[in-house]
């Protein structure tokens, strides 16, 4: 740190990729300051009593395999910090219709088991990989390069290449193809389009690996673990100061964003090639999510057990109505019976609600910007496979699509998943560039899930982002 420079690097928004940037730039040695313009830090993993007190909701991102797993995440010992990962023998429970009901097990052979005769064809495609899951989730949470296993990831690219409707061909039942479909729809584009096939096998491996389990506690515990982590090696945090220019800044050898690509022209456009700003407002973004949070006199009553045992409800019909609904939604229209994903958290987190109440949230699917108001949509289909679910609500709390990006800038139009995850743009975000983090500017930096290797909570984006200043800017090896 020279006299000239307040700071080595300063990190710009307190999201999984802003934290996991500004703890790895830390613990390389480099003094470091984290700015965050709310009062809490978490971006889309914070919590918050949004109905009533007593109940906590997670007001964006709640379910966490890629969190659990995540190849930086595991290296920092968070349970130091108080994270508890809790989760239910069954991940998923995927409804087809009112009487069928099929449920991805953390245990493979109970998935198996209940695929009837599609079981082996799954235990065929994924034995081979949850085997490997410890050297494979590194090589596909990371930007393009030579991988270490190359092999092992050549294998994997085969497959996950595919649309989901082409690796449902491999199938002969109804199950195992909505199933994953269910999982893969969680990228928000049709399942028709190349590379869908990945996000199902991504996160149905992770289930059987690593669970898919929620924080005790809520989100927020997470993310309160990752600034106890970061501050205890020094590092510097600064709450409740938004940031409208970098000019702002204290000065830095090293500013990085983890914005989107609307948020970086706003904060730094005018510290960028006219080329580097073009490219960035080519950035595409997808549709957008309306959610609502409850809290509940008691369980959702389903009317399938299963149901009642998972902790994440797919309400999504087969694959052929579910593509539908997906594709309704990516061309700019609200489909009459969207796709849902509803989360029960309290099931295995008592500390959410208070003795024999119980908390629940649902989103849907809607078109970009959106402010369609989908609540009697999403309760209806609720009510429709678990009668009696109104009577229970005791409050509830929902965000369209536009209120969504005026809670986290970061949602543009609603998108939690900052940016179209097709094959154009899975590789190559925010750009096609041999290093995405780097932007014209050479002191400038971007580390958003709006870069590689995309959406989720596992601070992967903030990690290579912060191997990438280490090179650029103070000519250090990768660190940790």
């Amino acid at each position: 740190m020279t006299a000239a420079t307040a700071y080595d690097a300063v990190i710009v928004g307190s999201g999984p990729n802003g934290l996991a940037a500004a703890i790895a730039l830390q613990s390389s040695g480099l003094s470091t300051l984290l700015v965050e313009g709310a009062d809490t830090a978490g971006g889309g993993m914070r919590s918050s009593a949004l109905t009533l007190p007593g109940f906590m909701h997670d007001v964006c991102s709640a379910i966490h395999p890629l969190g659990r797993a995540s190849p930086f995440f595991k290296t920092l010992g968070l349970e130091r910090f108080g994270l508890q990962w809790i989760e239910s023998t069954s991940s998923v429970a995927h409804v087809l219709s009112s009487n069928h009901v099929v449920t991805l097990e953390r245990s493979l052979d109970q998935t198996v088991a209940a695929l009837g005769g599609d079981g082996q064809r799954y235990r065929d495609l994924m034995t081979p990989f949850v085997e490997s899951f410890e050297k494979l989730l590194p090589l596909i949470l990371a930007p393009l390069r030579f991988p270490e296993h190359p092999f092992l990831m050549a294998r994997f690219g085969l497959e996950a290449v595919q649309s989901m409707t082409t690796l449902a061909r491999r199938f002969d039942g109804h199950e195992a193809p909505a199933l994953l479909a269910g999982i893969a729809a969680h990228a928000m584009i049709p399942l028709e389009e190349p590379v869908t096939a990945s996000f199902a096998l991504v996160l149905a491996l992770a289930a059987h690996a690593v669970g898919w389990p929620v924080a005790k506690g809520g989100s927020q515990s997470l993310a309160d673990a990752l600034v106890a982590h970061y501050e205890a090696i020094g590092g510097k945090l600064q709450l409740g100061r938004p940031v409208n220019h970098v000019s702002e800044l204290p000065h830095a050898h090293a500013i990085v964003l983890d914005v989107s690509p609307k948020n970086v022209l706003r904060l730094a456009g005018d510290r960028l090639t006219r080329s580097y700003v073009d490219r960035l407002r080519r950035f595409r973004y997808g549709p957008g999510v309306y959610k609502v949070d409850w809290a509940l006199d008691g369980p959702i009553p389903w009317t399938d057990p299963r149901c009642t045992g998972a902790l994440t409800v797919h309400l999504a019909g087969p694959l052929s109505e579910l593509a539908s609904r997906i594709a309704e939604t990516h061309e700019g229209r609200f489909a009459k019976r969207p796709f849902i994903i509803v989360g029960q958290p309290s099931l295995v987190d008592e500390t959410r609600a208070p003795k024999g109440k119980q908390t629940a949230w649902a989103y849907c699917h809607v078109p970009h910007g959106s402010s369609v108001d989908a609540r009697i949509a999403i309760e209806s289909e609720i009510e429709r496979y678990a009668p009696g679910f109104r009577d229970i609500v005791l409050a509830r709390s929902s965000r369209n699509a536009i209120e969504m990006e005026a809670h986290n800038p970061n949602y543009v139009g609603g998108d939690i998943n900052s940016g179209v995850s097709d094959w154009k743009q899975l590789f190559f975000r925010p750009m096609a560039k041999v290093d995405p983090y780097a932007t014209s500017a050479e002191n400038i930096f971007l580390c958003s899930s709006s870069t590689p290797p995309g959406g989720g909570v596992h601070g992967m984006c903030g990690y290579w982002a912060a191997q990438s200043v280490l090179k650029r800017r103070f000519g250090q090896a990768r660190s940790r």
